[in-house]
């Protein structure tokens, strides 16, 4: 059957409809947020990123008007999380603060029930936990140089503690002995505390970690600091010279937080959050109560947070591959 012909009057009724209803979205997309926006946590509460996270829902709510909910969703190395928020709907209401283990889960555990590519996008990225190498103060060696020739004269070579394997200490330290050019061996324990114990007893020769956990041990004087995995000095501790200029030129990690929203958020929500989040990094206030946990603000706007995840996901995923690392 000939469908009827619409007239002039249709044709103009239609468009005004489309109109105010592309009108409506688009108004509702620059109001947002009108209600409660859910923060979802890959690990549990009272690490550095429940901690850095409840600190920026703090501010979101002070500078946005609307309630910023940290939900933790830990486990599985932040699979739970990332799939939780990329099955979530497309509104801003659901957002990841995304990890390090964000760009290795495919690497380490094969094809994942999400796609990492394609099913969350960049929002912003936040801050960085730089990793500092460290040795027991009562180790026979007390330099970067010093530790490298005691491997050199094992011949099981050096033995470094780790909170698991694939972890981001565990994959500097892959780096290390890829670029020191010494045999080594990683032993992963379940977080930093049982690493701490057996590094004290001299079972194992030395660590990576983040500095926030280990300065009661520094300040004791039971760990000595022998440089940071980074390109530069941290403010967190200035003193620690980078392995880069000690003559390891690939050692660079840390940790990372940052937002991602499901795939499909709409573009405006996604640029009004992403100024919020770098407005509120920039406040000497804010940087200096991460300052304290142990945390560098390093912002990121989505195009160049999406482009450090993707480089990030080419080089782990490499190391990963060269090291025949396997998920615990």
């Amino acid at each position: 059957m000939r469908q009827p012909r619409m007239t002039r009057r249709g044709l103009l009724g239609a468009g005004a409809a489309l109109a105010i209803g592309s009108g409506h979205r688009a108004r509702a997309q620059a109001d947002w947020p009108t209600r409660m926006v859910r923060l979802i946590c890959p690990y549990g509460a009272g690490g550095a990123s429940d901690i850095s996270l409840r600190i920026l829902a703090t501010e979101f709510e002070h500078h946005l008007g609307q309630q910023f909910i940290v939900e933790n969703k830990p486990g599985a190395g932040s699979r739970i999380a990332n799939d939780a928020v990329a099955r979530a709907a497309p509104d801003g209401y659901t957002l990841l603060y995304a990890a390090a283990p964000y760009v290795t889960a495919e690497a380490l555990f094969g094809k994942l029930t999400y796609d990492p590519a394609k099913d969350l996008r960049p929002v912003a990225g936040t801050i960085v936990a730089p990793i500092f190498l460290m040795i027991s103060a009562t180790a026979p060696f007390k330099t970067l140089a010093e530790l490298i020739a005691y491997g050199k004269s094992k011949p099981e070579g050096l033995t470094f503690a780790s909170p698991g394997a694939g972890s981001q200490p565990h994959l500097a330290a892959e780096l290390l002995f890829r670029d020191a050019k010494v045999t080594g061996l990683n032993i992963p324990f379940r977080g930093d505390s049982m690493a701490y114990t057996e590094l004290l007893a001299g079972r194992v020769d030395a660590t990576l970690t983040a500095i926030s956990t280990a300065l009661p041990y520094i300040q004791a004087g039971q760990f000595r600091v022998l440089g940071v995995a980074a390109t530069e000095p941290s403010k967190i501790y200035p003193q620690a010279p980078t392995l880069r200029e000690q003559g390891l030129p690939n050692v660079v990690a840390s940790g990372w937080y940052g937002f991602m929203a499901p795939g499909a958020t709409p573009h405006p929500i996604v640029d009004r959050l992403s100024r919020e989040i770098l407005a509120d990094l920039a406040a000497p206030e804010v940087k200096q109560k991460l300052l304290a946990q142990g945390l560098d603000v390093q912002p990121r706007d989505p195009m160049a947070f999406g482009q450090f995840i993707a480089d990030e996901t080419s080089k782990w995923s490499a190391v990963i591959r060269d090291a025949a690392i396997k998920a615990e």
